[in-house]
């Protein structure tokens, strides 16, 4: 697994009252944490800067029926976001995004197993009210 970041070291958008600013650290970001805590938000809001950037590639339960390790496999150069990622990541292409040399990833769900993760690659939301608006940030799981 190559640790440090491929595609970009930082992402951030905003979305009405909401901000997304997240550093990256690593290749492999496995965003984790508890149900309502915005995570599926964070992704709606990359998921619609896909239009403007060229380097996001975003999929979750809804591209269940699409060729997904296809779709990860021939992409190159992007940031891929993977929300719902326990339903749709099979141990086969966990362990190839273990080792792409081509792209970076934000994998959003619960189970890291196959993806060669450490305590580095873990992290969950922090959110911040400040006035009216949200801030999202990544912040180290545990």
């Amino acid at each position: 697994m190559y640790s440090k970041p491929k595609v970009m070291e930082h992402f951030s958008t905003a979305h009405t009252s909401f901000l997304v600013d997240f550093e990256f650290t690593n290749n492999i970001t496995i965003l984790t944490g508890d149900s309502g805590t915005g995570k599926s938000a964070v992704f709606s809001f990359m998921q619609e800067d896909m239009i403007e950037e060229p380097r996001l590639l975003c999929m979750n339960y809804l591209d269940i029926n699409k060729d997904i390790a296809s779709m990860i496999k021939e992409a190159e150069g992007k940031l891929i976001v993977i929300d719902n990622a326990d339903l749709l990541l099979d141990n086969d292409l966990r362990k190839y995004i273990a080792f792409d040399e081509k792209n970076q990833y934000l994998i959003i769900g619960r189970n890291p197993n196959n993806l060669m993760a450490t305590q580095e690659n873990l992290f969950e939301l922090a959110s911040e009210k400040k006035g009216e608006r949200t801030e999202f940030r990544l912040k180290r799981y545990l």
